[in-house]
């Protein structure tokens, strides 16, 4: 199935926790100067308008990163990169986490990039047409289980599908156990949606059993619009970074506060 469009829910509430931890990630990653490789499954295109016809027949925007931008400080690595954005393609511009990681890179590091829809696929390479990415018309994880563990060793892998496959809840432990195998000092990232049916209960179960030092954090917020299913935002991260911690806990202040 390849229904899934995201650009009808760019700049959403689970956008900004998912982004606002990966900028932070790379950011902390850049510091060193060594190489590192970021690979992601399920990149979408990359760059989203939040003044199209899509985006605001959802507003799906408005709960999120018109929301919650302004309770990030100003240095902070997710402001830097919205600024960034819009400086080069207008105020309305959102970055997908492709467009964020090439941002975030420096030429010294590989970009792996995989993209299943053949249309988003063509958005993809036209809005990361300026950077040395690395891209894929594939399934994200026969991606990974080929390139993994890749050169540099150094780095982090983010999964991001859309869970419309049912299947994914089940199969997902699986591909991060084998992928860890493999890469066993890669961060791995996986984002999911946190839906009042509870579907991803299992999976953590799993997760959790086969990573016991994994990173769980999660964030709740009110549905987006009337009827709508997801109550939160949860990230699991494999090999947790040193600080990812402390800067999960501000970032639960951030969407915990009411001003």
């Amino acid at each position: 199935m390849l229904s899934y469009q995201h650009h009808y829910h760019a700049g959403n509430p689970a956008d900004v926790h998912k982004h606002a931890v990966l900028a932070w990630v790379l950011a902390y990653l850049t510091q060193k100067d060594k190489p590192l490789s970021y690979i992601e499954t399920h990149a979408g295109r990359g760059l989203y308008d939040l003044g199209d016809v899509a985006a605001l027949k959802t507003g799906e925007a408005a709960q999120g990163v018109a929301r919650l931008e302004a309770r990030f400080a100003a240095d902070h690595p997710y402001r830097q990169r919205l600024n960034e954005t819009r400086a080069a393609h207008g105020a309305q511009a959102y970055p997908g986490s492709p467009l964020i990681a090439a941002q975030s890179l420096r030429g010294i590091d590989t970009l792996h990039l995989a993209e299943l829809h053949p249309g988003e696929n063509a958005h993809l390479r036209a809005n990361l047409a300026g950077y040395p990415a690395k891209i894929r018309q594939q399934d994200g994880f026969e991606m990974a289980q080929e390139i993994c563990p890749p050169m540099p060793r150094r780095g982090l892998l983010l999964v991001d599908p859309s869970y419309e496959v049912k299947t994914e809840y089940e199969s997902i432990p699986r591909h991060l156990t084998q992928i860890a195998r493999k890469w066993n000092v890669g961060i791995l990232m996986l984002w999911y949606p946190i839906l009042t049916s509870g579907a991803h209960a299992g999976m953590l179960t799993h997760l959790a059993a086969a990573f016991p030092e994994g990173l769980r954090h999660e964030v709740r917020f009110p549905p987006v619009r009337a009827g709508h299913r997801m109550l939160g935002s949860g990230l699991f991260v494999v090999n947790p970074p040193y600080g990812l911690r402390e800067e999960t806990a501000r970032l639960s202040e951030v969407f915990a506060s009411r001003r």
